[in-house]
């Protein structure tokens, strides 16, 4: 039996990631009040000796000491290629560098869409029924009416297991709705004529 492979878990430890950022937040703070760092510092970012004069870091240098100290919690597969200390640069829809507004992109100019042809507009059931009903002498149930529609290339079912009890309901729902003005009259159970 085969082992299955874990996934790496990519979220950072809160203890050390905190720890981290008071590490980086002090060693910040040294380097703009021109204290010597806190005991325990080691390697390059660590307080220079006693004597040696200790100017503050620019801009730019603080910020790349803090993305420095975030790239060693978080790791840069976390962070992405600009925590080698490279500074991104800010893209359009993003804030700028100082936390202003974001900047905006001109647009491309675009071709004019082409124009569609017009849709030719299909009959609905109802509107057919109307049609075969107009054109026939004698009363029609719904489904005579359906296969009438489908004989002469009107309305076609477009997949529907009971197009006749729809088309039923339809016309039962137009005459009840507009009674007098409405294009059918029930002659008999089921059997429905052209009101004109």
């Amino acid at each position: 039996m085969a082992k299955k492979a874990t996934t790496k878990n990519t979220k950072p430890d809160p203890a050390k990631t905190e720890k981290a950022r008071k590490a980086a937040r002090a060693e910040i703070r040294a380097r703009m009040d021109g204290t010597p760092a806190p005991a325990g510092d080691v390697g390059p970012t660590a307080a220079p000796a006693e004597g040696t004069p200790q100017t503050p870091p620019t801009r730019e240098e603080a910020e790349r000491l803090a993305a420095r100290a975030a790239a060693s919690v978080f790791g840069p597969e976390v962070l992405g290629p600009a925590a080698d200390g490279a500074q991104p640069t800010p893209t359009s829809g993003t804030p700028t560098a100082r936390g202003g507004k974001k900047t905006k992109e001109p647009r491309a100019a675009t071709a004019p869409k082409p124009s569609k042809a017009p849709k030719v507009k299909t009959l609905s059931a109802l509107d057919a029924a109307a049609q075969v009903l107009a054109k026939s002498t004698k009363p029609m149930s719904a489904t005579e009416m359906i296969e009438r529609m489908a004989t002469q290339g009107l309305w076609e079912s477009p997949g529907g297991k009971t197009p006749s009890a729809t088309l039923y309901a339809a016309i039962i729902r137009e005459i009840s709705a507009k009674a007098g003005e409405a294009r059918f009259r029930k002659v008999d159970r089921g059997m429905f004529e052209y009101a004109g």
